[in-house]
């Protein structure tokens, strides 16, 4: 597939990158100018521009098979549902309708009807972050776009690529020693055989081991 990926250079973007490159897809990595692009494996095509413009993202996926987006909050975390509305603008009026966003953790369920982030051993300094995250699943609730939320367990992190993962919706998934984890490279493979194999279009699905 032609793919356009916002946020490559994260820890989990770069992983996706890598991911999909290894299996013949085709990936154009959108990023601003002053960006650094060192930490992916060349050649790659980039496209510079402003992803809180719709013009510029529609400028940039017209064409394409689908769209991935692993940006995250930053500082305030005050623009990160706009700049989502706009990349969900600029998809709109490019005609791409496949969208797989890497989401937070945050919103899943740890009992019925009780998010994470409502749990009292709830880090506070994460709040702010896991709500920004959920206004993000539920604006795209309200689209007319092929989108998958993929959330990652409470810990991913760099490690292993093990080809392995289990598959949830909206429960936080936990073993059996009690741990809710994955490899980012881990979670890399779920997010490119979601890609690759839909099965929950209109949904958030979450993974870990």
């Amino acid at each position: 597939m032609n793919l356009t990926l916002f946020g490559a250079t994260g820890m989990i973007g770069q992983r996706i990158y890598a991911e999909a490159r290894s299996r013949g897809h085709t990936v154009a990595v959108f990023a601003r100018p002053t960006s650094d692009l060192k930490v992916l494996v060349a050649p790659t095509k980039v496209v510079t521009g402003d992803a809180s413009k719709p013009d510029d993202v529609a400028r940039a996926v017209k064409g394409q098979s689908a769209v991935i987006s692993s940006l995250a909050p930053r500082g305030d975390m005050k623009d990160f549902l706009p700049l989502n509305q706009a990349l969900v603008t600029g998809l709109q009026q490019a005609g791409v309708r496949r969208l797989l966003v890497v989401g937070g953790a945050g919103s899943l369920e740890v009992a019925p009807g009780v998010l994470l982030l409502d749990s009292e051993d709830f880090p506070k300094e994460w709040l702010g972050y896991a709500k920004t995250h959920a206004e993000v699943l539920n604006f795209l609730k309200t689209t007319d776009l092929k989108w998958t939320y993929i959330s990652p367990p409470t810990l991913i992190q760099p490690g292993e690529k093990t080809g392995h993962y289990r598959r949830g919706e909206n429960q936080l998934l936990i073993d059996e020693k009690g741990k809710s984890e994955i490899s980012a490279e881990d979670y890399a493979v779920a997010l490119i055989d979601e890609l690759e194999s839909p099965t929950a279009i209109g949904k958030r699905i979450t993974v870990a081991y």
